[in-house]
């Protein structure tokens, strides 16, 4: 399979890619732990059906540290019990910020709520946006059509 537009050659591509990874790079940065991060990124990445984004995080994931039986559980997170309470609060906070279009109240109060109890307004911060550009990094790559299954941890810095 190609990718029906290469994403790198073209500039206007180039520097929404840029600007994107930008954005990504602050919530890098942030205080909301790295594991969290990563189980984020492959639960939307799952819910959004982007293979690439699919393969990258749980690559990167593992690379980490991640344990597989973790790795293997984020679509079923609900009934499996390696989560802890804030990262399935957050996996919770992520579905529903990924399926604004599924349900008319968007996140609910108490969804937030319960991220709250676990991240201070900082990792909020850093936990919205990283749901956001997760999400727009799937959209890009469902939409080209950008292959999965070669990428190398760390293969983007």
């Amino acid at each position: 399979m190609d990718a029906r537009l290469n994403l790198f050659s073209s500039d206007a591509t180039m520097k929404f890619v840029k600007y994107v990874n930008s954005a990504a790079r602050v919530v890098t940065e942030s205080t909301l732990p790295h594991a969290t991060q990563e189980l984020v990124k492959i639960r939307a990445s799952q819910i959004n059906g982007c293979g690439f984004c699919t393969d990258m995080h749980t690559k990167d994931a593992a690379a980490a540290g991640e344990t597989q039986q973790r790795l293997n559980m984020v679509a079923a997170w609900r009934e499996a019990t390696v989560f802890t309470e804030a990262e399935r609060a957050a996996l919770e906070l992520a579905e529903q910020g990924t399926r604004l279009a599924d349900a008319a109240p968007g996140v609910t109060d108490e969804v937030w709520a319960r991220a709250a109890q676990h991240y201070d307004e900082d990792q909020l911060g850093a936990l919205v946006a990283l749901i956001a550009v997760i999400n727009a990094y799937n959209r890009l790559n469902v939409i080209v059509r950008l292959p999965a299954g070669d990428y190398q941890p760390g293969q983007f810095g």
